[in-house]
């Protein structure tokens, strides 16, 4: 807690190419939305709350900022802060637990606070840490890209491998529990936690069965992992793992099929040696398990790094677990050589070796550890705020289109809707994909205006070489020029007015024109956005204003003759619900995934709304069956006698 005392008072560091903006703004509108908004109506013209992040710590930095109360970067910071601290104590407890040596767990928990042997392997990180004090990683990626989620995930995973140990080995149903908890708790925090989870409680199934033989463990294990679901069940949906899936392709590789076929290999030939060497050597199960996580997370990791090897995933965004599983299998094999040395000489030499070697590398941080954290910034002074404060002041209800740091940081301060959204996480609307392109790297004003259109854009917010965002994501910021000019910084920031017919998001259509638009096709298609573009702008003289209340329900008023429908650009989800009164109306999918409803000819006051999803409701009772599971695990079971 000491090295890290900044981060629980931190609010806003100076570092606003961060990507913990996303959390920031995201616990913001949750803390205004408690229990729980169903859609997410700022981001990517829509998208199910759900589907934009885990939930641990967008409620975590919610809950905090309501209960103290704090500001929402506060907030964040704080949680960070306490589960980064909790995450060694996790290391602590994983090796103490594992092996049964309070020594060794001393040892480990000091290492990985301080240490991280990735820099010895790892170019780009090592130059990272040489200019900021051999920052340990996990920490760097925390304060340096906002990795919060992932520490986060990262301190519940040596819990859920600690617990996941004592009940494997025996019946412990409190262990058993708790060790169900956690896991849920690493995947509810991150999908990279997750990953490690994936990749390092197998690793504990088969060392402890390896060496103890009973059927019982592959029961235990099925149990925890059960417990973990049901745990998680009311927002892990299937929806959201096929979209989970597809999101993934914008942010990583691929995986080669050929490197999958040699990472099986290797956990074959691995298993083959083990079960060799130390079948039925109980004593055996922590190194076991050690020697194989730390092969596994090298060549997960260093084999991406140095050999492209691609199984799934970014391999490199797991070097805080390969820095833990490196300090795990060290500190034990400096335990096992502490035990074997009678010689109090010898032992005093280790100690004064493995002191002075770890002094050498962690003294510049330990020294400098305060000296790190980003200085605490004015917020207010900044771009990313001042945009979004006029944007709030005078065009509340506009759609916009952004990029960059301004992007990240825009719904932080403030309500507003935006094509795109704090992270690509949660695209529900894989068409949204060629906008931002288009936008940001084409010269074409013309197509760009046309992007806008079709997504219910009413300003476009530009940045110059000379602004102060961080990204500078557009190519050719001169071509908005000819668009009418809403704000200029003066400093390289400018609002551009899109050309639109009607403001809002409701468009009332001629329903064979609708009907005569093709499918939009997987790669952009000028022509078909053209021709859709012509639908929704050139149709029926008939405004259809449209209004939010609160996240789920939208408002549209609209005059509808016979022949006509309503095209809502906002994204189409099949928990959509239209009702004109008491009568329930058909909501269809458009060609750009947008809602298109039937409406009988007459003045309507529509009312959509967002309902529960039938798997989140299953996913409810699953989560509740299982919480009883829990407690009956906590309270009602015994442990079995040894």
């Amino acid at each position: 807690m000491i090295l890290i005392w900044p981060l629980f008072k931190l609010k806003y560091m100076d570092n606003w190419s961060s990507i913990e903006s996303t959390f920031i703004a995201d616990a913001r509108m949750l803390k205004e939305n408690l229990p729980h908004p169903g859609w997410q109506p700022y981001w990517y013209c829509g998208t199910r709350w759900d589907f934009v992040y885990p939930p641990a710590l967008r409620y975590g930095t919610a809950l905090l900022s309501t209960v103290f109360p704090i500001l929402p970067a506060r907030a964040y910071h704080l949680y960070t802060a306490i589960l980064y601290c909790l995450g060694i104590g996790g290391v602590y407890l994983l090796f103490r637990l594992g092996s049964g040596s309070r020594r060794g767990a001393w040892m480990s928990a000091a290492l990985v606070a301080t240490l991280s042997p990735c820099f010895m392997f790892i170019e780009s990180s090592r130059n990272e840490a040489a200019v900021s004090f051999w920052v340990p990683q996990r920490l760097s990626v925390l304060l340096r890209y906002g990795e919060g989620p992932h520490i986060s995930a990262l301190a519940m995973l040596g819990f859920a491998l600690a617990f996941s140990f004592v009940a494997l080995r025996a019946w412990r149903p409190k262990a058993l529990a708790a060790a169900g908890i956690a896991s849920a708790l690493v995947v509810s925090n991150n999908f990279y936690g997750a990953t490690a989870l994936a990749l390092f409680f197998p690793m504990v199934v088969w060392a402890i069965w390896v060496t103890h033989q009973e059927r019982a463990i592959w029961l235990r294990a099925a149990a925890i992992a059960a417990l973990a679901y049901g745990l998680t069940a009311s927002w892990l949906s299937p929806s959201y793992l096929l979209m989970t899936r597809e999101n993934l392709r914008l942010v990583a590789d691929p995986g080669n099929p050929k490197h999958l076929v040699l990472f099986i290999v290797f956990l074959l030939v691995f298993a083959l040696v083990s079960w060799c060497c130390v079948k039925g050597r109980r004593d055996l199960d922590w190194l076991l398990f050690l020697v194989g996580s730390f092969l596994l997370i090298s060549v997960y990791v260093l084999g991406n790094h140095y050999l492209s090897f691609q199984v799934f995933g970014v391999p490199l965004r797991l070097m805080p677990e390969f820095d833990l599983f490196f300090l795990l299998l060290a500190a034990d094999l400096l335990r096992r050589l502490w035990n074997r040395t009678a010689s109090q000489d010898v032992r005093m030499l280790l100690v004064i070796a493995v002191t002075g070697l770890a002094s050498l590398y962690a003294s510049p941080y330990i020294r400098n550890a305060w000296s790190i954290y980003p200085r605490e910034a004015n917020y207010k002074n900044h771009i990313e705020y001042k945009i979004t404060e006029w944007i709030h002041a005078n065009l509340p209800d506009a759609r916009a289109f952004t990029s960059g740091s301004v992007r990240f940081w825009y719904n932080a301060w403030f309500n507003g809707a935006q094509v795109g959204g704090g992270s690509d996480q949660g695209l529900l609307n894989p068409v949204l994909v060629h906008p931002q392109y288009q936008l940001a790297a084409g010269d074409d004003l013309n197509l760009s205006v046309l992007w806008m259109q079709a997504t219910g854009a009413d300003i476009a917010i530009v940045h110059d070489k000379n602004s102060t965002e961080q990204y500078h994501d557009y190519a050719f910021p001169q071509k908005f020029a000819s668009l009418p000019l809403l704000w200029d910084s003066g400093a390289g920031d400018r609002i551009y007015q899109v050309p639109r017919r009607f403001p809002g998001l409701a468009r009332v259509v001629d329903s064979a024109s609708v009907a005569r638009l093709k499918p939009f096709p997987e790669g952009e298609s000028n022509e078909r956005l053209r021709e859709y573009v012509d639908v929704i702008e050139n149709g029926p003289d008939s405004p259809a204003p449209s209004r939010l209340e609160g996240m789920d329900v939208l408002r549209v008023k609209a005059r509808v003759a016979a022949g006509q429908s309503v095209v809502v650009l906002e994204t189409f989800d099949p928990a959509w619900r239209a009702y004109s009164g008491t009568h329930a109306l058909p909501v269809r999918k458009d060609t750009l995934n947008f809602m298109l409803i039937d409406v009988p000819p007459g003045e309507h006051d529509l009312r959509l709304v967002f309902e529960t999803p039938i798997e989140n409701r299953l996913g409810y009772g699953v989560t509740l069956l299982t919480l009883c599971a829990v407690l009956y695990l906590l309270f009602g079971a015994r442990p079995r006698r040894i």
